[in-house]
């Protein structure tokens, strides 16, 4: 289960994780392409107002006859007694621009533009006298270039211009403009986040920029402006400050199922072990239960049994003070028996709310100098005492006489039986805002801070060499918090291996 859970996980991981590697490079090339649209723009729309603004400048509507190329083919065609011409006319148009529309210094600025005639004729011999010919027939006159070809010629002369003349960067593209179309080219490939940009010369900033750009590693560039060999000084750069979030919100829902099915299998998982692992300490506890109720019913019931043989011997059954003393063991060790299934019982019915304690008003010192009196004898047996410091002036409760001198007797008689020496107990009593507090402290054995949490577990002891050493079935101290969280109280202990241990109560007064 663990190898598979950590399989889940590991596949998981590595899927997202490739998920966001394709979306990065998925954004490199949205962002080139972007960059890319953005460049050819500019350059069409540069281009576009060169040519508006320089038909206002053309100088020679007709062709000049002086800047004429003409090519002349003629054929016989002997079989139709015909006489096929074909001529080729190359037109150069000249203009000529102020200095002032490039803000250079120069008077004026000649440029040239080129159109095409091409014609064909076809003669007939036979009909015609000779000087006297026409054409019967023309064909496939074009009157202009094509206009791809005139254009890229116009294109070409213009970059060899604006190369020549060095014409300064931030005059030759607005950057309201190309901000719009960096913007509506990146939405185009939907990224819709904020950008900083900027154009170099080389290595330096030109005035073309955002406030705040910053060449990074992932800064993507351009070059812009090409010239007629394809080059350029000029490269456009762009960066996304919000990248990484942007990339990861594309895959945000992946992301946040991923995780939400695998906490689902995680806690499933965890879950298992858990009960797995509790399930299996419930079995031994018990485990430990049955064999200490075992061991403490078999000694009163051997007792028992030869309390009985011994009654029966005739030598004994007629002395009536021995049968007597026997009798009393019979009840005693019954009484023991009856109490600790009673104890049994009373927790069981505490579990399933069936037990009914009804509760009235109450002093505590009272119920504390009661619970004492079912202790002191074994306390003086041992040479220990039990002393008292009842130093809260309020002490009534709304408590069930019987249930809570148990309590406090449960309490007692842990600090009895887990002192290896001389039993010494202090009981204590104050006041503190609208509760009583109600301290049992001991110079016993003391717990260790694992035991402690689980002290008021039911069927829970501490382990120790001899599970028998201390006589009990784990059901003492977890009865006392059933009856304490009955009476809206609470119970703490505080404790130190080998030093003892206090057991804290806190009870709502009444008035």
């Amino acid at each position: 289960m663990s190898l598979s859970l950590i399989g889940i996980i590991f596949v998981q991981s590595y899927f997202i994780n490739k998920s966001l590697q394709d979306e990065r490079e998925q954004f490199k090339l949205s962002v080139k392409r972007s960059l890319s649209f953005t460049s050819n723009e500019i350059e069409e729309i540069e281009f576009a107002n060169f040519i508006e603004k320089l038909q206002q400048y053309k100088v020679d509507k007709e062709p000049d006859s002086t800047l004429l190329r003409k090519i002349f083919v003629t054929l016989d065609d002997e079989a139709n007694d015909q006489t096929i011409v074909h001529s080729n006319i190359v037109v150069e148009e000249r203009f000529r621009s102020p200095s002032l529309f490039f803000e250079i210094d120069a008077d004026s600025i000649d440029l040239s533009s080129f159109s095409n005639q091409r014609v064909t004729e076809v003669y007939n011999n036979s009909s015609l006298y000779e000087g006297l010919r026409s054409p019967i027939k023309k064909t496939n006159e074009v009157t202009e270039l094509p206009e791809e070809t005139k254009r890229l010629m116009q294109k070409n002369s213009f970059k060899d211009l604006i190369k020549a003349y060095d014409y300064p960067i931030y005059k030759r593209i607005n950057q309201e403009k190309l901000e719009d179309l960096l913007r509506k080219n990146l939405s185009n490939q939907g990224i819709d986040i904020d950008f900083e940009y900027a154009i170099y010369d080389e290595d330096l900033s030109t005035k073309i920029k955002s406030d705040n750009f910053e060449i990074t590693k992932s800064s993507r560039g351009i070059e812009i402006l090409l010239d007629d060999n394809n080059e350029s000084p000029y490269r456009l750069w762009i960066d996304f400050p919000g990248r990484n979030k942007f990339l990861v919100s594309s895959i945000l829902l992946m992301i946040v199922l991923s995780i939400v099915f695998t906490s689902i299998i995680v806690i499933a998982y965890s879950s298992a072990i858990y009960q797995l692992i509790k399930q299996r300490q419930i079995s031994q506890i018990k485990t430990d239960f049955i064999n200490n109720m075992t061991h403490e019913f078999k000694t009163p019931i051997a007792t028992i049994n030869l309390a009985l043989d011994a009654i029966k011997n005739p030598k004994i059954i007629g002395d009536a003070e021995k049968v007597k003393r026997y009798l009393g063991m019979i009840k005693d060790e019954n009484k023991r028996m009856h109490a600790q299934v009673e104890n049994v019982l009373r927790i069981s019915k505490l579990e399933k709310n069936e037990l009914n304690i009804s509760k009235e008003r109450i002093k505590l010192h009272d119920l504390v100098e009661d619970a004492i009196t079912h202790v002191e004898l074994i306390v003086e047996d041992r040479k220990g005492y039990v002393k008292l410091h009842l130093n809260a002036v309020k002490s009534s409760i709304l408590a069930n006489e019987t249930h809570f001198t148990n309590v406090v007797v449960n309490i007692l008689d842990n600090a009895i039986k887990y002192s290896d020496n001389t039993p010494e107990i202090d009981v204590y009593t104050e006041n503190v805002g609208n509760n009583i507090l109600l301290k049992i402290a001991d110079k016993g054995n003391g717990m260790s801070k694992q035991v402690q949490k689980k002290v008021f577990e039911k069927f829970y002891r501490e382990h120790s060499g001899n599970v028998h050493n201390v006589k009990g079935h784990g059901l003492g101290l977890a009865y006392v918090k059933r009856i304490i969280d009955d009476h809206q109280g609470h119970i703490s202990v505080e404790s130190e291996k080998g030093k003892g241990s206090t057991f804290i109560v806190s009870l709502p007064l009444i008035s």
